[in-house]
């Protein structure tokens, strides 16, 4: 596939639509600019009705944004319908065509466009290859397995060559080993061919193993983007934080500095945390606290008890007290480790370099 690399620009993009029941207007989403690199992999990530699916289906031309411009490459694209943008899209539920083959499905759209035989056929051997569907042409769609099903859908969106491919939870209906599987796949195949890719899931751990770049949305706005590991490692927000793997928040006063880290009193235990611009004595902060972050010792730090201990075989599952706060905890191989049991005093220890404060 060797056509150009094209990106995605949304300028201050906004929907408007009507409630039914209160028939008031309300953005789904509302005030949105994204500029998404040519040959990139992002994914739109949040949770039920936060505008992801929206912007998407207003990428491909299914809906028609209220305000702002969208640009494929350098061209504005509102007035133009589904099939004259250069974007194809993989649906949740495949959209196959039950009465024909895999080969006449992936060929389906090079038909559309009259193209010769012997070009359709190369075009689609090809595809077919790359999705690993190779000498199934003949095969009937409802003979396949979801994934093999999945796989159709997506060699039938990539054999037009469209410049940007749109998914909207491509992998919603699989089992989960299949979905894990099937994600390695579409990121294999999204790199080998070189395509700008916009993926839409509320599937965490699928955002995460997929992108270059995630955008968080949040009641129709984008909450934050960045890399899989800016958005683990430093959230913008309890919501970003708590969306993106699991979190804990400790809220702590602080009392004073020391060098490049700042002190915290959290539950009448003094903690060093990295300093942040515009750190205030006085102030009260929040603690980001991941459950990988931290253990469990006799002493050392901040005191708590525990009121979960569980095996999960290559993790021990913990939930402690901090004063009021409930912290969870995930200590990996447990296997030669002290193992505290429920109603144990002990400490909550963490390097205060894998926080971060909000």
């Amino acid at each position: 596939m060797s056509k150009t690399k094209k990106g995605v620009r949304l300028e201050h993009i906004s929907k408007i639509y009507q409630d039914p029941k209160t028939g008031k207007d309300f953005y789904a989403v509302k005030d949105t600019s994204l500029d998404i690199e040519p040959g990139s992999f992002v994914t739109l990530l949040g949770p039920s009705g936060c505008g992801k699916t929206t912007t998407l289906r207003m990428i491909a031309g299914f809906e028609s944004p209220d305000e702002g411009e969208i640009y494929l490459g350098d061209e504005p694209i509102n007035e133009l319908t589904p099939n004259k943008r250069d974007t194809a899209m993989v649906f949740q539920s495949y959209a196959l065509l039950p009465h024909y083959n895999i080969f006449d499905n992936v060929a389906y759209g090079l038909k559309l466009r009259k193209l010769d035989k012997a070009t359709i056929k190369e075009k689609v051997t090809n595809i077919l290859k790359l999705v690993g569907l190779e000498g199934m042409e003949a095969r009937m769609t409802n003979q396949l397995s979801g994934g093999q099903q999945q796989r159709v859908a997506l060699a039938r969106a990539l054999v037009i060559e469209p410049g940007v491919l749109l998914f909207d939870e491509p992998l919603s209906n699989l089992d989960a080993k299949l979905r894990v599987s099937m994600r390695t796949e579409i990121r294999r195949i999204q790199q080998e061919a070189g395509i700008t890719a916009i993926y839409v899931t509320h599937d965490q751990s699928e955002a995460m193993a997929l992108s270059d770049n995630i955008i968080i949305m949040n009641k129709g706005v984008v909450a934050q983007m960045g890399t899989p590991q800016e958005i683990y490692y430093h959230p913008n927000s309890e919501f970003v934080a708590d969306f993106i793997g699991e979190a804990n928040f400790l809220k702590g006063v602080m009392t004073g500095a020391d060098g490049d880290h700042s002190l915290l009193d959290v539950a009448g235990t003094k903690v060093r945390v990295p300093a942040k611009e515009g750190m205030t004595p006085g102030e009260t902060y929040t603690v980001v606290l991941r459950p990988e972050s931290a253990t469990l010792a006799p002493e050392g730090g901040l005191p708590c008890q525990v009121v979960l201990s569980c095996f999960m075989g290559s993790y021990q599952n913990y939930h402690v007290m901090v004063g009021d706060t409930l912290v969870k905890l995930t200590d990996y191989n447990p296997k030669n480790k002290r193992i505290y049991q429920v109603g144990e005093s002990c400490s909550l220890v963490f390097d205060p370099e894998s926080v971060h404060i909000l």
